[in-house]
């Protein structure tokens, strides 16, 4: 009896010893069944009928074959969020190049616009001073009545000192230049007159007008008008007398032409 017994008992811890085994065995691949996939698997094995349960190798095989699918998909799942990471920076790389090229659009488009403005304000100062260096006639579409140096009682000196322009009463007269009003009045033989300084230091004057438009101290510019034509002081009639000096002075009279000629008025 104590050898069946001893028999027995050996036989029990052998048997628990393989079962240890086999569970040691499996323990790894349990362990890779993290969401639950081999224990989900092994339930409807466990409810079937003994003798067409799957053997400790099948189940194995199925968990491994398992495992291999969470890899896959693993991998799947790593592919598709590097795909996602590289299309987001590939957006944002481009939406930085378009910025960029705005940026750069704009900075082109001010400097254009600043050229173009600076361009235009260059000419129109450019404009500005040749205007203002340009002498017209002083009177618009008349000719001379009476040349410079005429003589004749009619003029104290025994000579014309200016030139007559042919004007009706009321014809507009313009500044020859640009220039300062230093006389605006009346002048004696001349009658209400005007004499302006003009910007290269000389002087000319307008004479036995009808009215004045302009006062002493005023600037004028080229062709703007000063007054009205007509017959005040010493004159047979109405008309324009214009003088060009060299001085403010009466006796620095130079050909009045000659100068408008020299500053470029066709007469």
């Amino acid at each position: 009896m104590a050898f069946g017994s001893r028999a027995a008992g050996s036989g029990k811890h052998r048997g628990s010893s393989r079962l240890s085994r086999k569970t040691a065995g499996f323990a790894g691949v349990a362990a890779l069944a993290t969401t639950g996939v081999v224990g989900t698997l092994a339930a409807p094995a466990f409810a079937a009928d003994n003798s067409s349960a799957p053997s400790m190798e099948d189940t194995g095989q199925n968990a491994i074959v398992v495992a291999d699918g969470l890899q896959d998909d693993i991998e799947v799942q790593a592919a598709t969020q590097q795909s996602a990471a590289e299309a987001v920076a590939a957006q944002a790389q481009a939406e930085a190049e378009a910025k960029t090229r705005a940026a750069e659009a704009k900075r082109t488009a001010e400097a254009k616009e600043k050229a173009e403005r600076e361009a235009a304000e260059k000419a129109a100062q450019e404009e500005a001073r040749k205007r203002l260096n340009t002498f017209v006639a002083p009177v618009d579409g008349s000719y001379v009545s009476t040349q410079y140096g005429a003589g004749g009682g009619m003029w104290s000196s025994g000579s014309h000192t200016g030139i007559d322009f042919h004007a009706d009463e009321g014809s507009i007269v313009h500044a020859v230049g640009a220039g300062t009003v230093v006389e605006a009045g009346w002048g004696g033989a001349y009658g209400n007159n005007v004499v302006i300084r003009h910007n290269d230091g000389t002087y000319t004057q307008y004479g036995h007008l009808m009215s004045l438009s302009v006062s002493a101290g005023q600037t004028v510019t080229p062709g703007q008008q000063i007054g009205l034509s007509g017959s005040t002081g010493n004159s047979s009639g109405p008309h324009l007398h214009f003088e060009a000096r060299t001085g403010a002075t009466y006796g620095t009279d130079i050909n009045p032409l000659t100068y408008l000629r020299n500053h470029g008025v066709g007469i």
